[in-house]
């Protein structure tokens, strides 16, 4: 008989001190502390990130996601002075554009806007709001400059709900990886967090092959799941990119019997996601909406480095899935025991 209970939400679901939940970056991003977990045995080991170095060679493939995390969040007034915040959820705007129509926003006001209405920000940006519906915006953006670099001079970085405090200018640094290069994202590939240049140039000099994919982190994210049966959950869709040469040096590798380990929940998706829909990593653009819940058989990732997630969250299930969920939820209350820092701005695992 199927285990019914592994697909009930309840199931995903553990005790968390807040105090445990990270609010700020570390000053240094390879002093996180590094919980080893052997998916096989369920052994855990505890040491820190900088020693990542140690568990890795050259018969591994180390697959990065290079999505840069944009300063999304506006905070603007009506023509009534009336507070308004956009979180914006697509981008795509075209070098030195002036006028920019962007088809999904979050708006949060106290009342909700009609349609026709102008918003006002800083720095002579102005958006009309174009369609509404459910808190979610169309909206078409007129800026004196770019709007581009109107959004990078006056937006704010769009941290997780669970960090309780304002944006600083210190986050535009700590919420994005080193190798960060491609625009989009409105939330951080989180374990890409803990990498620092010596890293990566010592494990090239280890021999570990480094690729990029990208994969542009959506809102959806933090999306709770909201059934109790989670085969019911549909999962939200995020953009990708991945060029001939990074798909041509992936099979190869793949089929040469390299380990495959993937920097985080975002660069799993996307190379399971391929691989279950072409049986091979398949160059292009697209949507990746895989939703991972134990049950699934990974084709290509073998190993993975990731932070800890949220409670009942997809990213739980997607790692419980790959290591079992009974070892992840014992490995997540060993952390707890150990006051390890918890999401975003805290500490990282490493899955084998």
């Amino acid at each position: 008989m199927e285990k019914e209970w592994l697909y009930k939400l309840s199931s995903y679901d553990y005790p968390l001190p807040k105090e445990l939940i990270a609010q700020e970056a570390l000053p240094q991003r390879d002093k996180a502390r590094l919980l080893i977990l052997n998916r096989h045995t369920g052994k855990i080991v505890h040491s820190e990130f900088r020693h990542i170095v140690n568990y890795l060679g050259s018969n591994d493939v180390l697959v990065i996601n290079d999505t840069k995390v944009i300063p999304a969040r506006l905070f603007g007034k009506k023509e009534t002075g009336g507070k308004v915040e956009v979180l914006l959820l697509d981008f795509n705007p075209l070098e030195g554009e002036k006028k920019v129509v962007i088809t999904g926003a979050l708006l949060k006001a106290s009342r909700p806007p009609r349609l026709g209405q102008v918003i006002y920000f800083e720095d002579g940006l102005k958006a009309e709001v174009l369609d509404y519906k459910e808190g979610k915006a169309k909206l078409c953006f007129y800026a004196k400059r770019s709007f581009r670099e109107t959004l990078f001079n006056i937006g704010h970085m769009p941290l997780p709900p669970y960090i309780k405090r304002e944006d600083k200018p210190e986050d535009r640094r700590d919420y994005q990886t080193v190798y960060a290069t491609k625009e989009g994202a409105i939330a951080a590939p989180t374990a890409g967090l803990h990498f620092t240049p010596k890293i990566l140039t010592a494990l090239r000099q280890k021999g570990v092959e480094i690729v990029r994919v990208t994969l542009h982190v959506g809102y959806g994210t933090f999306i709770p799941v909201k059934v109790d049966d989670i085969r019911k959950h549909k999962m939200h869709g995020e953009y990708y990119e991945l060029k001939e040469e990074t798909a041509q040096q992936l099979n190869k590798a793949f089929e040469a019997g390299k380990k495959i380990v993937a920097v985080g929940t975002t660069t799993t998706r996307l190379l399971e996601y391929l691989m279950t829909r072409y049986g091979k990593i398949q160059p292009g653009c697209g949507i990746c909406d895989l939703f991972i819940f134990p049950g699934y058989q990974f084709k290509i990732v073998q190993a993975m480095i990731t932070n800890f997630h949220l409670p009942k969250s997809t990213l739980v299930m997607l790692v419980s899935a790959f290591a079992g969920r009974e070892r992840i939820l014992n490995a997540y209350l060993e952390a707890i025991k150990k006051r390890y820092r918890f999401y975003s701005y805290g500490d990282v695992m490493f899955i084998f």
